[in-house]
């Protein structure tokens, strides 16, 4: 899902700095509370969480999934598309 890329997020939860779990717990929080079509844009930097378990919890829910490894600021922008 290539173009979620190019959509505004509803919301952007920064997790900057968290280290597994945490990532993945704030960001189902997150998710929990907000509405079926809405996006969810997540700052991380952690490698475990926005390479392994955050896509595979969207992947469980069947919610859509983008991601983008912003290589010269060190972390990567997850796009979540609420379903």
């Amino acid at each position: 899902m290539a173009e979620l890329r190019t959509q505004e997020p509803t919301e952007v939860l920064d997790v900057l700095g968290r280290v597994c779990p945490y990532p993945l717990v704030l960001t189902k929080k997150k998710l929990q509370k907000m509405e079926g079509g809405t996006m969810l844009k997540v700052l991380c930097d952690a490698p475990a969480s926005a390479e392994d378990s955050i896509p595979k919890y969207a992947q469980k829910e069947g919610f859509g999934f983008d991601s983008v490894k912003v290589e010269d600021k060190g972390h990567w922008e997850l796009y979540i598309k609420k379903s």
